[in-house]
């Protein structure tokens, strides 16, 4: 198959957690075309983490027209690329139009787009975790003949690409060892407050984690750096990283953190996968089955967000940290 097929194209421009989950199919397309030229069609902020992965010869990050006149722009480059497999891992909406607009002689598409060659039928696709839907629809398009398909089987992203390329911090002289450190993720949802764990909860556990040993980290966006200085009043001293991490330093953190904690939200995704054990927070209407992070992760779920006690959280937290 990888002979007779040497031009595909990758489409994959979701949320953040939609992406890093996607890195599993992403390599198991490449290792399934290894001589292939395969081209990914994102979004821009995935562009950097997309080019220092090994699965790619080339990054479009116009998978997101605005107007007919970039949807018929797209088109063209799509059409006059001839592409011999499409893996739309994305499935939306966005990505359908695309097919659509491909006909009548669209590429083999591997998807759930209706009329695509290699459409992955399955009823309930919908309900499944992105890497269990994403193993069975390359099963269906032959990319991954034996892939494990049952709830939980399929393996978690590999970020070792992402670690390699990380400098490791040079010890100074006569200073003492770094401590272990935790990291927390606070934010999330900035529009759905009760996927947030209360910003005070996260501040008295820090405070506990602080008098174990442990650095705190935070991390998040811009806009969330007030939590971080919540934070930062309670505990006396902690590293507020909001808005100064792209995707791939906050790998490298989740490789190096001893614990992280965090709410249902994209970079907590990319944390699990690279290796931190880690304590997920979802509220009750999130189908954890669907959405949570894979790897060593303790899911706590809690009907009301604002409801879940502290000590509930920290005693996932003893029981995931080395003893």
């Amino acid at each position: 198959m990888s002979r007779e097929i040497k031009k595909v194209l990758v489409i994959q421009a979701g949320s953040i957690g939609e992406f890093v989950l996607s890195l599993a199919a992403m390599k198991r397309i490449r290792l399934a075309h290894p001589h292939a030229k395969i081209t990914l069609l994102t979004a821009p902020q995935f562009e950097a983490l997309a080019k220092a992965s090994p699965y790619f010869n080339s990054i479009e990050t116009n998978a997101r027209p605005g107007s007919p006149g970039e949807w018929l722009a797209l088109r063209g480059q799509v059409k006059s690329a001839r592409y011999d497999r499409v893996y739309d891992l994305e499935s939306s909406s966005t990505s359908r139009f695309l097919f659509q607009l491909l006909k009548p002689f669209p590429p083999a598409w591997s998807g759930a787009a209706p009329g695509a060659r290699l459409q992955h039928r399955n009823p309930g696709r919908a309900q499944m975790h992105t890497l269990e839907r994403h193993a069975e629809q390359l099963m269906v398009a032959g990319a991954w003949p034996d892939a494990p398909t049952a709830p939980g089987d399929a393996p978690p992203p590999d970020l070792s690409w992402v670690l390699r390329r990380a400098t490791e911090p040079r010890p100074v002289p006569g200073a003492a060892a770094p401590k272990p450190f935790v990291l927390m993720v606070p934010g999330g949802g900035e529009n759905r407050p009760e996927k947030r764990w209360p910003i005070n909860r996260y501040a008295e556990l820090a405070t506990q984690l602080k008098a174990r040993g442990y650095d705190i980290v935070i991390i998040g966006g811009p806009q969330e750096s007030a939590m971080a200085r919540t934070i930062q009043k309670t505990v006396g001293q902690a590293r507020d990283l909001t808005g100064r991490t792209d995707f791939a330093q906050i790998a490298v953190l989740g490789a190096r953190a001893a614990l992280a904690i965090g709410n249902n939200t994209g970079p907590m995704h990319l944390i699990a996968a690279a290796g931190a054990p880690t304590i997920a927070l979802f509220d009750g209407a999130a189908d954890t089955l669907v959405n949570a992070p894979r790897g060593h992760v303790a899911v706590i779920q809690s009907p009301t967000l604002a409801e879940l006690p502290v000590e509930t959280v920290a005693t996932a937290a003893w029981s995931l940290l080395p003893r």
